[in-house]
Formats: structure tokens, sequence, C-alpha cells
């Protein structure tokens, strides 16, 4: 008797983990910046750091392969978006350097790990079209 492969939720890719734990990050960094800041570029970082797992996780839910691959391209552009504002924000002295590599880092390995994800859903969707 085959066994049913049981759907990965959001809260079991690696991806979403390292991007919810990235946004727990954004957030106490920008505790620092400004008060002046909080509702221009603390709102807009956190907002656009947060759309990344948000995505993910909304993706996950979609019911097409379609779906799910376009909510990762939004959270791919939010990810860019982010990598702007810690560009900004270093330049404007409100992140030293060190956060800022940390958090490049990071912004790396989530676009490595979204990218990937998007490739083998792409993958799946095309032999779910052949099979």
């Amino acid at each position: 008797m085959k066994q049913e492969q049981k759907k990965l939720t959001y809260f079991d890719l690696d991806v979403w983990k390292v991007s919810h734990r990235f946004v727990l990050k954004i957030y106490r960094i920008t505790k620092r910046f400004p008060k002046e800041e909080i509702y221009s570029l603390t709102y807009q970082i956190r907002k656009a750091a947060s759309s990344i797992p948000a995505n993910i996780a909304e993706g996950n839910g979609k019911q097409y392969l379609r779906g799910y691959i376009h909510s990762l391209y939004i959270s791919k552009g939010s990810l860019n978006e982010v990598g702007y504002f810690l560009l900004l924000s270093r330049d404007l002295e409100y992140l030293d350097n060190e956060n800022y590599e940390d958090l490049k880092t990071l912004l790396d390995r989530i676009s490595l790990m979204l990218m990937s994800l998007i490739s083998s859903l792409k993958v799946k969707s095309k032999f779910q079209k052949t099979h």
C-alpha cells in the first residue's frame, strides 16, 4: 500500500525558518534607529523584511504551484527591497558595518534558498503537466 506523502507546511521549510530569524534580527536592530525614523525607514525595513517569510507562508497555502511560485517571487522582491534599506541604513550611519555585513550575509543565504525552492517547484510543476 502506497503511503500518502505529507505536504510540508511553511514551518517545515528552512528558507522560512531562516527568514523568520532574519526578521527578528531586523526588529532588534531597528529598535536602535533614531526615533524620527519610526514612521519612515524603520517601518519600511520592518515591513519589507516581514514580507519575506509572510509571502513564503502565503504561497505555501496556495492551491496551485503557479501561485506558490508567484508568492516566492514576491518574497524575493521584498528581499531586494530590504537589501537596499540595509545599505541606506548603513550609509546614514544607523547601522554599523558589522551588523550590515551580518544581515547582508543572511539575505544572500535566503536569496539562494528562495531561488532553489522556486527552481524545484518549477521542475515539479513541469513534471505534473506531463504526467
